[in-house]
């Protein structure tokens, strides 16, 4: 047995001084936390109330209430930390590090042995237990203190009372402590003797901070122009006294001994302040100059008439915004022709000044970009000048600069003729009568002059509307309104939409010759150049589905191409490079060689195609047989709303060319409709349709050829693809509907209501895109969960039927990609143009009430 009553340490735990000496100082702490943590809770809320300066905000009465609340809660956390605490020792500090060592080898250590003393064996094992524990006892560590009172404060006092001490360091001072005092009995005079205060608060958009004068010795002082100055005297009036001369004021001025002085440094001098403690600046304003703004070179025009127009502006402390100012400049004006009279007054072209979003505005360089293209002025000489403004409302203004106002350039001759008129309407609407006389003499031969029929019913519109409001009298409103009128036509002419490829590829060819003769800019000679590429390769879609359809009726057999041209892609991009590159370089006489042999070479060239119909996939089929419906449909609708506009304007063809517009567009129907699915028959019944609403008989017609496609597109239903599928039940159900709004069209054309057949033939005309758009999906699905072995053979025919551009047919038979046709900004541009054009002839009272039911119909679906 052991015996363990020995107070003594033994020898062997003199290693254990500092591990024990830090366990007892752990528990120390420990014991302090515990008993000290309520008087410092109540030692960090006074503060901080103190420092947050409450004392100042509320009642005497409240504040000694908190006093001696404050009191009494204090004494208990003292009596309570007298209490709680107590000073650990030596033993208890041995027994916690003990209790810290498996088998409390301290103890051990400490004990004797009790029986068998005498035994050599009992000892020897003794012995050996000892060491084994001294061993053991060598490990310890000092055992840390339980700091944590949690059990002691459930409620976390302690924290919400350093949190408050917390926020006062941050938003308090610790010398609001003080006036505590004054509120003491005789404590109110330690705070009247004479002292005072003073701020310098600089401008905000200087982004300097406010100086406390108090802190600031005498001697030269600089101050930003416009800085507030603060004064604050306290103690007895006349004590403290404030002189400056740095305001210039004058007039009524408080007295010198005044308690509070807010003056604005405006020039040089001096600020001080007179008495006990007083001070004394010399003040060097530092004046805030004014923002300065420069034209850096001429104004750059786009191709579509977009002006940018390069400037530098700079401020010390930043420009704020700006503003350019346009003005005509009527001594330069050629006046001749249209702009013989006086021109009309209008106010200057006021538009902002763009600043930079982000970074510094005290020195930036950036680019005015406006389009003035449909203002009276382009074009025309005027004077431009910049304005900036910066904080302080100074505002400077750039020397003004002669420019001619840049707008767009239009190539079309009658395009360009048109936009003369209207400038010269806009000029001084005197001029309506002259101009309506010469948009008569350029249009009288409508045959050569116009690519659509719908553009010159247009003109002639404009026409009449301008001789009539000539006659009676022209507003503001319908000045602008014939303007706008004038202006949309003549981009219809410029950049229209061509049915001809090879016409468009053409009119690209003659506007580029134009610009180099013209020497336009190089901004307008790319686009005019990029316009060429995207007409070429149009032209070059529409020679392979040409070869298409020779390859039809030749039985599957290439026409002969001895006499042809054959040519890559790539010598075709070469040629176009080199046009270009030759236009870089100022050449532009070779440039206009280059580019007639390149337009004689496309003109001469023939495409071959390798297969036709026969090579196709049941699904091409299909999707090249809706194309055509959709074609047809589409025109069907054209030629009815032809039909709608001269119902509403019977004397829009009076005297003219009716029956020969007619006939001509039944010729065009006819050949339509002979190069797709009808036949011969469909195109001699175009034809005779044709003649027929020459004679202004086209309602029949139009219903039986409106019957005659829904029954095509019946065929072409019962013999679609992809039954079962998802896609192909999709594409069906779209089919479905477009065979009811035909039927529908149908029977509205035979009651003459060409408006409810319009309405019709739009619904048929978008369930046959979701129906070709369904059917492509059914394609691309089968094409995906084909294995890789099948397809090889009909792939190998599709590599052979190239056309002499290395180029493959697309998934309905046209060369090309396989892109949807509807894709791209140029329809949605059209789109809205179309959209703008029905809201601006609905917004037309004098216009048939049938026609603004029609409208109102098409605004509301659309």
């Amino acid at each position: 047995m052991a015996n363990s009553s020995r107070p003594d340490t033994p020898a062997g735990l003199r290693a254990l001084r500092w591990p024990l000496r830090l366990t007892w100082a752990g528990m120390l702490a420990e014991n302090l936390s515990r008993a000290l943590w309520p008087l410092l809770a109540v030692v960090f809320a006074v503060l901080a109330m103190l420092m947050l300066g409450l004392q100042d905000i509320v009642m005497i009465e409240v504040v000694w209430s908190v006093v001696v609340v404050s009191c009494l809660a204090a004494l208990a956390a003292l009596v309570y930390a007298f209490r709680t605490f107590r000073l650990p020792t030596r033993a208890q500090a041995l027994a916690r590090l003990d209790a810290s060592l498996p088998g409390r080898p301290i103890q051990a250590l400490m004990d004797d042995q009790a029986i068998g003393q005498g035994d050599a064996a009992s000892a020897a094992v003794w012995a050996a237990h000892q060491n084994r524990m001294a061993a053991r006892a060598a490990q310890a560590r000092a055992v840390p203190g339980d700091l944590r009172v949690a059990r002691f404060d459930p409620f976390a006092l302690r924290y919400v009372a350093l949190l408050a001490f917390v926020m006062a360091l941050l938003f308090g001072s610790i010398w609001r402590v003080g006036s505590v005092t004054e509120m003491t009995p005789g404590g109110g005079g330690l705070a009247t003797g004479p002292v005072w205060e003073g701020w310098a608060e600089s401008p905000r958009y200087t982004g300097l901070p406010t100086i406390y004068l108090n802190d600031i010795p005498e001697g030269p002082l600089k101050l930003p122009v416009g800085s507030l100055i603060t004064m604050r005297l306290y103690g007895e009036v006349g004590a403290l006294t404030v002189s400056e001369t740095v305001s210039g004021r004058k007039g009524d001025v408080p007295p010198a001994s005044g308690a509070a002085h807010d003056f604005t440094v405006a020039q040089n001098g001096t600020i001080s302040v007179g008495g006990p403690g007083g001070r004394s600046w010399q003040v060097a304003v530092v004046p805030d100059d004014a923002p300065q703004v420069q034209v850096l070179d001429d104004p750059t025009s786009a191709a579509l008439g977009e002006m940018t127009l390069p400037f530098a502006a700079s401020d010390d402390y930043g420009v704020e915004a700006g503003e350019v100012r346009i003005s005509l400049d009527l001594p330069r004006v050629e006046r001749t022709y249209g702009l013989t009279p006086v021109p009309e007054d209008r106010p200057e072209i006021i538009v902002p000044l763009p600043m930079p979003i982000a970074g510094d505005r005290s020195n930036f360089e950036e680019n005015f970009v406006e389009d003035f293209s449909e203002h009276p002025w382009a074009n025309l000489p005027v004077t431009i000048t910049l304005s900036v403004l910066d904080a302080a409302e100074q505002q400077t203004q750039s020397e003004p600069r002669e420019i001619t106002l840049p707008g767009r350039r239009f190539f079309d001759p009658l395009a360009a003729a048109i936009i003369e008129m209207r400038r010269d309407l806009l000029w001084n609407r005197s001029n309506a009568d002259r101009s309506a006389q010469i948009l008569r003499a350029v249009s009288y031969k409508p045959d050569e002059m116009f690519r659509k029929e719908t553009q010159y019913l247009q003109l002639r519109q404009a026409i009449r509307k301008m001789e009539t409001l000539a006659h009676y009298g022209i507003n503001d409103e319908q000045q602008q309104a014939l303007a706008d009128d004038l202006w949309d036509l003549a981009i219809e002419l410029e950049e229209g939409d061509l049915a001809d490829a090879l016409d468009r590829m053409r009119q690209a060819q003659e506007r580029l010759e134009q610009a180099m003769r013209e020497g336009a800019s190089e901004a307008e000679i790319a686009e005019l150049m990029n316009e060429l590429r995207r007409a070429t390769e149009d032209y070059l879609k529409q020679l392979g589905q040409q070869a298409q359809r020779e390859a039809q009726e030749n039985g599957g057999q290439q026409p002969d191409q001895q006499d042809g041209m054959q040519m890559t892609q790539d010598d075709l991009q070469k040629m176009m490079d080199r046009i270009q590159e030759l236009m870089e370089q100022g050449r532009m006489a070779e440039a206009e060689e280059a580019l007639k042999e390149l337009q004689e070479m496309m003109e001469n060239m023939r495409v071959t195609q390798g297969q036709g119909q026969d090579g196709q996939s049941p699904g091409e089929q299909a999707m090249e047989g809706l194309s055509e419906t959709l074609r047809d449909q589409q025109g069907l609708s054209d030629e009815a709303f032809r039909d709608l506009q001269e119902q509403f304007n019977p004397n829009a063809q009076a005297g003219e060319s009716q029956g020969n517009q007619g006939r001509n567009g039944g010729q065009g129907r006819g050949q339509e409709h002979s190069q797709g699915q009808g036949g011969e028959g469909e195109g001699s019944e175009g034809a005779q349709n044709g003649d027929q609403q020459g004679e202004g008989q086209s309602g029949g017609s139009l219903a039986d050829r409106q019957q005659a496609l829904r029954d095509e597109l019946s065929r072409q239903q019962g013999n679609m693809p992809g039954a079962g599928t998802p896609e192909g039940d999709a594409a069906r159900e779209a089919l479905d509907r477009a065979g009811r709004a035909m039927e529908g069209a149908e029977e509205a054309l035979r009651n003459g209501d060409n408006a409810g057949a319009i309405d019709n033939q739009a619904q048929a005309m978008e369930a046959l895109r979701e129906g070709m758009r369904a059917l492509g999906e059914a394609m691309a699905q089968e094409e995906r969960e084909r294995q890789p072995g099948q397809g090889t053979a009909q792939g190998d025919q599709r590599a052979e039927a190239r056309d002499p551009l290395g180029r493959t047919p697309g998934a309905n038979g046209g060369t090309g990609t396989d892109e949807g046709l509807l894709q791209g900004e140029d329809v949605y541009r059209r789109a809205r143009e179309l959209l703008d054009e029905i809201r601006r002839r609905s917004a037309q009272g004098e216009r048939p009430q049938v026609e603004l039911d029609y409208l109102e119909r098409l605004l509301d679906r659309f």
